[in-house]
């Protein structure tokens, strides 16, 4: 199974870096499987420090601005406590975990990961149509280098409506943000 959530590793400086990520998660078995790309900055992190926290979150919006690099500050976190990292305070769940291969053969990465302590801050609370809809906007904006843009936006025609009927402020913030994204580009690398 692929679940969605969102990703934190340390950069050469230290800092959190965040990023959205759709690990193979194995349920029970205490390990996952990430596949970023040899460009993203997630990889090149867990190459230098191999080491991170995996996040459940309901936040769209968080994981919309993370996905286009657009964090206008980083969110409330607090030290990890197994691994060098940083958990975010208003995730539903983190795993810290400890990268313990990486197969950089393929054009996605293969990163094995043990999860090395759990967290649960608080109940998910779920999610209804428009978090869905962002969350494939989302992954839609991450794909923005491979696909037509004009595919890209005529998908966000339809998942608009959707945001639009059964949205909060929060979801209607975040498909503006990934519509905007989308219309302003103009090429470049992966960034996640």
């Amino acid at each position: 199974m692929i679940l969605e959530t969102l990703v934190t590793t340390i950069d050469a400086a230290g800092a959190m870096h965040v990023a959205p990520m759709g690990p193979h998660i194995d349920a029970g078995t205490g390990s996952f499987l990430l596949r970023p790309f040899p460009t993203s900055q997630t990889y090149c992190n867990l190459v230098a420090h191999p080491e991170g926290v995996l996040h459940v979150s309901d936040d769209v919006l968080l994981l919309a601005r993370a996905a286009i690099g657009r964090l206008p500050e980083l969110p409330p976190h607090q030290p990890a406590e197994a691994v060098k990292g940083f958990v975010l305070a208003d995730a539903c769940r983190a795993y810290e975990f400890r990268a313990r291969s990486i197969d950089d053969t393929e054009q996605r990465v293969r990163i094995e990961c043990e999860v090395m302590r759990v967290h649960r801050l608080r109940d998910f609370l779920g999610f209804n149509r428009a978090k869905h809809a962002v969350v494939e906007a989302a992954i839609l904006a991450t794909r923005v280098h491979l696909l037509p843009k004009s595919e890209i936006l005529a998908e966000y025609a339809k998942l608009a409506v959707i945001v639009g009927k059964t949205g909060d402020a929060p979801e209607h913030e975040a498909m503006a943000l990934l519509r905007q994204y989308v219309t302003d580009y103009s090429g470049s690398g992966d960034t996640k």
